[in-house]
């Protein structure tokens, strides 16, 4: 280790330093180290456990120079409780530790299931970023948490399951917030003229791709109802752009309504995409017209639920 360390012994006991004038401490051999490197070695554990922090005999009596992780160590021996006031030290570092590590995990790295997993806490503050197994309708999807992602190895030696039987229960309903799509057929009941296109485009965007979901609260049905995000070149908003393509409206619900502070852009997407006729804005549908269907004015989604529970209550 002579390449490392330039090493001369220095007196002992009594003997004055003749380069720094101090004394070495009775009964004690010093090693000075002439190699700049050993002061980065030097200033770790050595520097915390020693009572002083200028490296002085006398620390204990500098007030502002006094190192309190190492005079707790110090005091303990001084005390004949040393055995006793190490072994307390140690145990609340340890806590401390295994403390800040479970934080981190479940901060950082624990995977949510599905929504019995999501805290009140972590709404408008968590981001979940994951991977879109399935696209349901027009305005939601179902989420696969991958927290970390490639970091965490998902992707990689981590895969994400594919067999519907493996992904119960391990998945989170999303509902994009702040828009809302043509409805489809379900439960016998008909659908509306753009509900299987609005489904269409949302599954060609986003399904079988990663997004970040930021979760604002849950819905009645037990959705997950967040703003989602996908990367390209740039990160986009789904919600945002599926409005401005002329496939959903901006979310008119008189409660439950989330916009994450994005309600007037939302709006003036939906203006400019009337201005433009794109999507369902656009006119009769190309089956319609091959059909030779007359063109019916368009009924938003939420006009058309709002119509269709009208109809089930009514008296038959």
């Amino acid at each position: 280790m002579g390449w490392f360390w330039s090493e001369r012994q220095l007196p002992s006991k009594t003997e004055e330093l003749s380069e720094e004038g101090n004394v070495a401490s009775p009964g004690y051999s010093v090693t000075h180290r002439d190699d700049s490197s050993s002061s980065i070695f030097g200033t770790g554990i050595s520097s915390l456990m020693s009572p002083s922090l200028g490296g002085s005999d006398d620390g204990r009596e500098s007030g502002s120079d006094q190192n309190p992780v190492g005079a707790l160590f110090e005091a303990g021996g001084e005390s004949g409780g040393g055995g006793r006031l190490n072994t307390v030290a140690w145990c609340a570092v340890t806590a401390a530790t295994v403390w800040y590590g479970n934080k981190s995990y479940k901060t950082f790295i624990r995977r949510i299931k599905n929504v019995g997993y999501l805290k009140p806490h972590q709404l408008r503050k968590k981001s979940l970023f994951g991977y879109v197994t399935r696209v349901g309708d027009g305005d939601n999807f179902r989420l696969y948490h991958t927290p970390l992602g490639r970091f965490a190895g998902w992707g990689l030696w981590r895969k994400v399951p594919t067999k519907v039987s493996d992904l119960k229960d391990q998945t989170l309903s999303v509902r994009i917030a702040g828009i809302d799509a043509p409805e489809l057929p379900h439960f016998g009941k008909p659908g509306q003229p753009h509900g299987q296109d609005a489904l269409d485009w949302l599954t060609n965007y986003i399904q079988h791709r990663r997004v970040r979901v930021l979760p604002l609260s849950t819905d009645q049905y037990g959705r997950v109802v967040g703003t989602v995000h996908v990367r390209g070149l740039f990160s986009r908003d789904v919600g945002l752009e599926m409005i401005k393509a002329g496939w959903a409206t901006v979310y008119e619900a008189k409660s439950g309504a989330e916009f994450a502070g994005k309600e007037e852009q939302y709006r003036e997407a939906e203006a400019r995409a009337k201005q433009k006729k794109v999507g369902m804005w656009g006119g009769q549908t190309m089956i319609g017209k091959l059909l030779g269907k007359k063109q019916e004015p368009l009924e938003s989604p939420r006009d058309f639920k709002t119509r269709a529970k009208k109809e089930e209550s009514a008296p038959k």
